[in-house]
């Protein structure tokens, strides 16, 4: 049986660019070479498309010193990337990409739309729960409607802030102190903050607006902090994992805490309040199908002390780090990452030919 050609798409424009070099060496290894052939292509932070060799060019970054540029044709007749060296040009066809990007123009729908228009079987989430998903605001809206807890919330959108005093009396006419700030479209915890009072709310707010126009405001919920992982969705059956908790050195969860700082720990299997473990699960599995999920995600969750459970947030394209929740997860629950790569690569091309 002849190999199939497997395009991998890393890096990225968003603030995540490093975390998806990470997360992506782990996904290489762990994709069957002799059932494809990679196509690597890193995508810079300006937005450069640029074919790369090796694991080892991506460990070194020197990937983004490669002279060849890739071009994922939108033309559905191609069905592949043309690769431009100078004045030659090679049209490489192409039968599944694994987008591991992280965030923004990744994570959110935009590169789906692009492998739509391509005709190309993709890894994960289409357009509509990618982009849904990426935005906490649209993503409460769908929730709201489920019956599934989640935080309370106050939407402000950037322009309002004009009127900060008016802003700050509607968050504070709803909420007491503690609350969170956070960005609606951004990943990774970017741009969250704590506010313990009016100044810090005013702060929080102004950095929130620094990374996306939409901004949730949301009363603070003391729990575990609990995450499920999800497979499958479209025509096949969705699977749910176990959960973990995540162990944060740090107020919150923020990207610094997750990735920089050790002192994070992750645990598998925990042990929770009576019948919340089946909750998690039964939460994730209505969330991820409610936003029209397929392929792959990551649910997370507050678990408080009585075992109630509220929905905090869901990722489309979870991390697969050395660290990463998602693929511990189903290593737990017997599903190797070597499995775990493949079906997720095996269920794109299905999902395509059905």
């Amino acid at each position: 049986m002849s190999k199939k050609t497997a395009v991998v798409l890393f890096g990225g424009q968003s603030s995540e660019h490093v975390v998806s070099c990470m997360s992506v060496v782990n996904v290489i290894d762990h994709i069957n070479k002799d059932k494809y052939d990679l196509l690597l292509i890193g995508i810079t932070e300006e937005g450069h498309w640029i074919k790369t060799e090796s694991v080892k060019e991506i460990r070194d970054e020197s990937w983004k010193e490669g002279e060849i540029r890739a071009v994922l044709s939108p033309d559905a007749g191609m069905k592949g990337v043309l690769l431009l060296d100078g004045e030659k040009t090679k049209l490489v066809k192409a039968d599944v990409v694994f987008p591991v990007l992280h965030g923004l123009l990744g994570e959110d729908g935009t590169v789906q739309g692009l492998l739509e228009l391509s005709g190309i079987p993709y890894v994960g989430c289409g357009v509509l729960s990618s982009a849904v998903s990426m935005d906490k605001l649209y993503t409460k809206i769908i929730v709201d409607d489920l019956g599934v807890r989640q935080a309370a919330y106050v939407p402000v959108m950037r322009h309002q802030l004009k009127k900060m005093d008016a802003i700050t009396a509607r968050v504070e006419a709803r909420f007491q102190y503690p609350v969170f700030v956070k960005p609606s479209n951004a990943g990774s915890s970017k741009g969250v903050s704590r506010a313990d009072g009016r100044k810090e709310l005013e702060e929080a707010l102004l950095e929130a607006a620094r990374h996306d126009r939409k901004i949730l405001v949301e009363e603070m919920i003391v729990g575990r902090e609990i995450e499920c992982a999800v497979l499958g969705g479209g025509n096949q059956p969705v699977k749910v994992s176990g959960v973990g908790e995540i162990l944060a050195a740090a107020q919150f969860y923020d990207f610094d805490a997750k990735y920089h700082n050790a002192d994070s720990k992750t645990v598998l299997a925990p042990v929770l309040p009576e019948g919340a473990t089946e909750r998690v699960r039964e939460a994730a599995k209505a969330v991820f199908q409610a936003v029209d999920g397929r392929g792959l995600a990551r649910v997370d969750f507050f678990v408080k002390n009585d075992g109630t459970v509220i929905f905090n947030e869901i990722n489309t394209m979870p991390g697969f780090t050395a660290i990463s929740m998602y693929p511990m997860l189903w290593e737990t629950a017997g599903i190797s990452k070597d499995e775990l790569v493949d079906r997720l690569m095996e269920d794109a091309m299905r999902r395509f030919d059905e």
